[in-house]
């Protein structure tokens, strides 16, 4: 498992959401961390982060995907 950068954790706790990324499962957020430290521009990772933040704030989709997070 990737440990989460403490740029993007700040993010997370800034937005928070850190909790609802915890609550995914470990390869949702390592699909999130590889995702967002392969961009190759800032502004690429930038758009990234808030997709992320988004997703993890409706709590229904992981990579523009829905997802059922088995809860219901």
């Amino acid at each position: 498992m990737l440990t989460l950068p403490t740029n993007l954790r700040n993010v997370l706790i800034q937005e928070d959401v850190l909790a609802a990324y915890e609550a995914r499962p470990f390869y949702q957020r390592n699909d999130y961390i590889q995702w967002i430290a392969g961009a190759k521009r800032v502004e690429t990772a930038n758009k990234r982060i808030a997709q992320m933040v988004e997703e993890l704030r409706s709590g229904n989709i992981y990579m523009n995907m829905a997802y059922n997070r088995g809860k219901d």
